[in-house]
C-alpha cells in the first residue's frame, strides 16, 4: 500500500473525524482489521455501525479509534488521492472521443482519458466497462455500489467494437446484464454519431436497454461533439434539423412505453436535440428528477424554473446596472430571454447577452464549457461598455478559476478592464448576478 494514497487531505467541520482529532497529514492504516485498497473498500467498510479505525500520525505513532455511528454516516475524511489508488486510463480509441480532437500544446491533464469504474461511483463519470476486471464487477455487486454510469453507445456488440476500436467492447456489454440481475442501479449514455449508431441502431439499443429497466433507470442520448481538429479521425458529420427531429421521435416513443409500464420516462434527449430540431423543450416532469443533468439533459428547463421562482420572490428595485453576460452559443438565446424578464421588476437593470463563437475548437462547438480564455478575450475586450461581465462556472476547471487554456479569471478581468462575476449553475444565482 502506498502511504500517500491514504493520506488525509482535509476533515469536514463537525464530522466524526474532527471530533476524534484526526487531522490533515494523518494516514489511514486499516478499518476493522482490513487494509483499504481503494475508495470502494473505504466506503463499504465505513458502512457499519461499529468501526475500529487505525490512524498513523506523521511521527509514526498509531492511534486506534472505536467508533459507534449510524450505519451510513460518513467519517468526514477527504484523502489526498480521492481514488485511494492509481487512476485507470481508457484503453479504447472511440470514434467520437473529444480528447482525440484536442489541439497539441495544452496542459497534460487535458489529454488523460479516464475510464475508471470507481470514478463512476465517486464522481458520476460514465465508463465503458472495457477495463473493468472481474474483481471490480464482483466488488460492485457485493458492495452494492449504485448508481453506476455506463457509456453504452450501442447494444450491438459488433458495432460497439468498431465504435470503441476495442475487440473486447462487445463482450463488456455482458457486465450490464450482470449488474441488472444483481439490482445495481445504472444510468446509460449514448453518444450518437450520424450514420453509425443512430436511426435503427438507436431504436435497437433503447429496446435492449429497456429490457434492463428499472435497474437501468435512465439512458441519455447526446449528439457527438465535433471540433475542427479531426484530421486522420473517423469521418463524422453533424446532425441536421430533420435528423434531430427523427432522433427525438425515437426517444419520445420509448419515453411513452417506459412511463406506461414503470411510471418513469427512461430515455432522455439532451437539450441540444430540441434546439436543433426547433422543438419546445419537454416539461419538467419528463426529466424524472433530472437524473442526466450533467449530460445536458433538462439543463435549460431546470434553469428557467429556478430563475422564474427566484424572480417571483425578488423584491423590485430601481437600482441601475449595466451587465454583459458572455456564454456559449447553445444557451445564449435562453439567457437573453430570461434577461428580458428581469426588466419587469428591475426596469433599470440592462443585461446584454453575447454568444461567444468558439474559434479555438471550431464553430460546431457551441457549449459554454468549452470556451477558452483567448476566445472570450478576443470577442469581449473591445465590446464591453457595461460595468460587469458575467460568465458561467462551466467555463472553469472544477474547483478553480481557470479556463481551458489556463487563462485565469483575474487575468481575463485585467485584460478586458472589467470585473467578472462567475455565475453558478442555477437560475437563482443567475438572477442574483444580474440584480445584486
Amino acid at each position: 500500500m502506498k502511504k500517500q494514497e491514504h493520506t488525509v487531505k482535509s476533515i469536514a467541520p463537525g464530522s466524526i473525524a474532527e471530533e476524534l482529532g484526526i487531522e490533515p497529514g494523518d494516514r489511514l492504516v486499516e478499518i476493522n482489521g482490513q487494509k483499504v485498497k481503494d475508495v470502494f473498500d473505504y466506503h463499504y467498510l465505513c458502512n457499519e455501525e461499529f468501526l475500529t479505525v487505525v490512524i498513523e500520525k506523521p511521527d509514526g505513532e498509531e492511534w486506534e479509534f472505536d467508533i459507534e455511528k449510524e450505519y451510513e454516516d460518513d467519517l468526514g475524511i477527504e484523502f489526498e488521492n480521492g481514488m485511494m489508488d492509481d487512476y485507470r486510463s481508457c484503453s479504447n480509441k472511440c470514434i467520437f472521443c473529444f480528447i482525440d480532437q484536442m489541439p497539441p500544446g495544452m496542459r497534460e491533464t487535458l489529454y488523460f482519458k479516464d475510464d475508471d469504474s470507481r470514478l463512476s461511483f465517486l464522481q458520476g463519470n460514465y465508463v465503458t466497462l472495457t477495463n473493468m476486471s472481474e474483481e471490480d464487477v464482483e466488488r460492485i455487486i457485493t458492495y452494492k455500489m449504485s448508481p453506476i454510469n455506463v457509456s453504452v453507445q450501442t447494444m450491438n456488440p459488433e458495432l460497439r467494437c468498431m465504435m470503441l476500436h476495442n475487440r473486447f467492447a462487445g463482450e463488456a456489454l455482458k457486465k450490464i446484464y450482470r449488474f441488472a440481475e444483481a439490482g445495481i442501479v445504472m444510468n446509460g449514455q449514448i453518444v450518437l454519431c450520424k450514420g453509425v449508431n443512430d436511426g435503427a441502431e438507436l431504436e435497437y439499443s433503447l429496446q435492449e436497454l429497456f429490457k434492463l429497466a428499472p435497474a437501468m433507470q435512465s439512458v441519455s442520448v447526446v449528439p457527438v461533439g465535433l471540433s475542427k481538429y479531426r484530421e486522420g479521425l473517423y469521418p463524422l458529420e453533424p446532425f441536421n434539423k430533420e435528423e434531430a427531429g427523427a432522433t427525438i421521435d425515437i426517444i419520445e416513443k420509448w419515453q411513452k412505453i417506459a412511463y406506461d409500464r414503470f411510471g418513469f420516462h427512461f430515455a432522455q434527449a439532451s437539450d441540444e436535440w430540441y434546439l436543433l430540431a426547433d422543438r419546445p423543450l419537454p416539461e419538467e416532469e419528463r426529466y424524472d428528477g433530472f437524473l442526466q443533468l450533467e449530460n445536458g439533459v433538462g439543463m435549460i428547463t431546470l434553469l428557467e424554473k429556478e430563475f422564474s421562482e427566484a424572480l417571483a420572490a425578488a423584491e423590485p428595485s430601481d437600482k441601475e446596472k449595466h451587465i454583459l453576460a458572455a456564454t456559449g452559443r447553445l444557451i445564449a438565446p435562453t439567457i437573453a430571454k430570461l434577461s428580458e424578464r428581469v426588466r419587469e421588476k428591475f426596469p433599470n437593470v440592462h443585461v446584454r447577452v453575447k454568444a461567444i463563437r468558439n474559434d479555438f475548437f471550431g464553430e460546431r462547438i457551441t457549449v459554454a464549457g468549452l470556451i477558452t480564455g483567448q476566445d472570450l478575450i478576443a470577442q469581449v475586450k473591445d465590446d464591453c461598455p457595461e460595468d460587469t461581465l458575467l460568465i458561467p462556472i462551466s467555463m472553469l476547471r472544477s474547483g478553480e478559476e481557470t479556463l481551458l487554456d489556463d487563462y485565469t479569471v483575474s487575468q481575463v478581468s485585467e485584460i478586458i478592464g472589467k470585473p467578472i462575476r462567475i455565475v453558478k449553475s442555477d437560475g437563482a444565482d443567475l438572477l442574483q448576478s444580474m440584480i445584486e
